[in-house]
Formats: structure tokens, C-alpha cells, sequence
């Protein structure tokens, strides 16, 4: 797929994901769904028998399964700096591609909730104009989403200059 600006390369320079943000999904999803196969096998086996408790086994199939799409979902995010935007990659069925333009930005903001700071990572939120176009990248290190915070709002002031 040939994509570019003026000035851009043909092919932008495309950076993934860390792992720490597939970790910190996965837990959730463990923290969520062992209780709920636990609570269901215990109420229904308590209820409606012992042969009715294997249902729990339902929530680890659903867990089992969440596994493997958290996975293919944290590989299809990822992101590229070009010379007058930036490109936003997500989505595995339905592939979304998002394109900031530098100038257009109104306000980049990092954020770290609890979670996320346990777990060393933070978020950027871009701003524009048009509440539509708004994008964030996820699971950053906080190195890397303070240095791409400060890159684009350098960026974002040189290139509105003129507007």
C-alpha cells in the first residue's frame, strides 16, 4: 500500500507495541474471568448439581480465547513519524489507519493510570480541531510517550505557523 505526503518516504518506518501492554491486558483478562469460572461452577454445582459446575469450564474457553485475540490485537497496533503527519495503525478484521497531520494538532497529552504506571507504561492522546480525528497510542514506554509528546508538539507548533 503506497501512502505518503510531500516530502514523506513511500514507505513509513512503522514501530510496534511493547510487550508490557499485552501483559497488563492479559492479566485483566485472567483477573476477570478465573473468579467468574469459579463463582459459576460454584453456584451451579451448588444449585443444579455437580454436573451442572462444568459449565464454569465455559469462562476458561472465553479466557483461553481472549488470549489468543489480545494477542492478535497488540500486534496490529503500531504507529509512524513521517515528515508532515503521523500514521496510526490498528485493528485486526476491520483495519483502521489514522492520519494526524502535524499541523492539525491542537494538544498532545500523555497519561498513566494506575494500572498502566504499575506497569511502566502511558499513553499519548493527540487533539485536533475535528473530535473525530482525535487518535492515542496506547502502552508506551514513558521514555518513549514523553519523547513523541515533545516531538510532535515541535513538530505541531512549526507546521501551523502558517495557518
Amino acid at each position: 500500500m503506497e501512502t505518503g505526503t510531500a516530502g514523506g518516504t513511500s514507505r513509513p518506518a512503522w514501530v510496534g507495541l511493547p510487550g508490557g501492554l499485552l501483559s497488563l491486558r492479559r492479566l485483566l483478562l485472567v483477573i476477570w474471568t478465573v473468579p467468574l469460572a469459579a463463582g459459576t461452577a460454584l453456584l451451579l454445582g451448588l444449585t443444579a448439581g455437580p454436573a451442572w459446575a462444568a459449565t464454569g469450564a465455559l469462562w476458561l474457553g472465553g479466557l483461553a480465547w481472549g488470549w489468543v485475540l489480545l494477542g492478535r490485537n497488540w500486534r496490529s497496533w503500531r504507529y509512524a513519524e513521517r515528515a508532515d503527519d503521523l500514521l496510526i495503525s490498528r485493528g485486526v478484521l476491520w483495519r483502521e489507519e489514522t492520519v494526524v497531520p502535524y499541523g492539525r494538532m491542537q494538544l498532545v497529552e500523555v497519561t498513566s493510570g494506575p494500572l498502566e504506571r504499575r506497569f511502566g507504561l502511558a499513553s499519548v492522546q493527540l487533539h485536533t480541531a475535528a473530535a473525530a480525528t482525535d487518535a492515542k497510542i496506547p502502552g508506551l514506554v514513558p521514555a518513549e510517550a514523553e519523547r513523541l509528546r515533545d516531538r510532535l508538539t515541535e513538530l505541531g507548533e512549526a507546521r501551523s505557523a502558517g495557518l
